[in-house]
């Protein structure tokens, strides 16, 4: 009976693997080498100020690209959308202005920066190549209110997708690796993949919806090791119905305390996500569950630092976390640059632009800073 068991389970492990890889060679995308528009995010604007910066610097400088950044961009209505809020025409008009900003500066390449924003254009250019009337539809509504014009991108990927095409060209000029100094092993990292990056549409995530490598190629061309555990694929808890709607908030959050419960006995040193409404709720549900239940999720009590992609690629290249704005996390990563031997300076971490230390936060009563 062992033995039957056994071999149905090698059976099982094979075709697993088998899969995977069909997957792998079939969910592959275009990436464009260079000349990209690019889109910022509200949300990541508010939650990581740093990760867009430390992005188009990174394109810029230690890669070489052109990446255009306009001043007249604005939301693509991504919330309200999902939630019922701003209807279908609206959305479509108003991304339809955003590609006009692409158009008129002579972009083909598109890059939204926010994983909401990518699932939402990807849908409406879905939708108008399988219906052209409602691209035409598109081209009137915005022609009578703003009287512009636009093409469609010929080419539309999210920033996790560029760094992870460049992802051995920046190994290369990295100062740091993800490898534990202390014991020489590497570091383990959970990598969480946003729902609209590659659920609503799977042709559209490198690696596809259920084996996405677009997170996890990082963390091993960079020294790491990818923690895999049950409850990998669940949602970070940030629903927007769940979260938005308060009296539903107890679900967002009991979908993140199970990641936690799931990922904890593979004691994984980070987090990284490329949606930043998923690296917020990973990062600041911590804070919440260890005043709850006086609980945290490793085992010195600091928490599971919780990176976004732009964040754990300038770190390695040798930028400072200040400036990257790891001190504007719920849970603090000192600790994991102490494993990695990231240079920093304490008396720092609250300066202001002016140069003037502000205020420290106040200390959360569980977790540790």
């Amino acid at each position: 009976m062992v033995s039957v068991f056994f071999c149905i389970f090698a059976c099982y492990i094979l075709l697993e693997n088998y899969m995977e890889k069909r997957y792998w060679n079939e969910y592959q995308k275009d990436i464009a080498d260079d000349h990209y528009f690019y889109e910022r995010s509200c949300i990541r604007q508010t939650f990581f100020p740093g990760s867009e910066a430390a992005f188009l610097n990174i394109l810029r400088n230690d890669l070489g690209k052109d990446i255009y950044d306009s001043s007249h961009q604005h939301t693509c209505t991504g919330i309200g959308y999902h939630s019922d809020v701003v209807p279908f025409e609206t959305t479509m008009t108003i991304v339809a202005r955003l590609f006009s900003l692409m158009t008129e500066k002579g972009y083909e390449n598109y890059v939204p920066s926010c994983v909401t924003s990518f699932g939402v254009m990807t849908e409406i250019i879905e939708k108008w190549n399988e219906n052209p009337q409602l691209l035409e539809q598109a081209r009137e509504y915005l022609r009578k209110a703003t009287g512009r014009e636009f093409d469609k991108p010929k080419n539309i990927v999210h920033p996790s997708d560029i760094i992870y095409k460049f992802r051995f060209e920046l190994k290369e000029k990295m100062k740091y690796q993800l490898v534990n100094r202390f014991t020489g092993k590497p570091l383990r990292g959970v990598e969480h993949i946003g729902c609209h990056y590659a659920k609503i549409f799977p042709k559209h995530g490198i690696g596809n919806a259920e084996f996405p490598y677009v997170l996890a190629g990082m963390i091993e061309a960079w020294g790491g090791e990818v923690v895999d555990y049950p409850e990998r694929r669940h949602c970070c808890g940030f629903g927007f119905r769940q979260y938005l709607v308060q009296e539903n908030r107890g679900y967002s959050v009991a979908n993140t305390k199970k990641k936690f419960e799931s990922m904890e006995p593979y004691e994984p040193d980070f987090i990284v996500g490329n949606c930043p409404g998923c690296s917020m709720f990973l990062d600041k549900w911590q804070y919440t569950i260890a005043e709850m239940e006086h609980k945290t999720y490793d085992k010195e009590g600091y928490g599971i630092p919780v990176l976004t992609y732009e964040e754990l690629a300038g770190l390695l290249l040798g930028y400072d976390p200040w400036e990257l704005g790891l001190q504007m996390h719920q849970v603090q990563c000192e600790s994991l640059l102490n494993k990695i031997g990231i240079q920093y300076d304490p008396d720092s971490k609250y300066k202001g632009v002016s140069g003037k230390i502000l205020p420290k936060p106040e200390k959360p009563s569980v977790l540790k800073v």
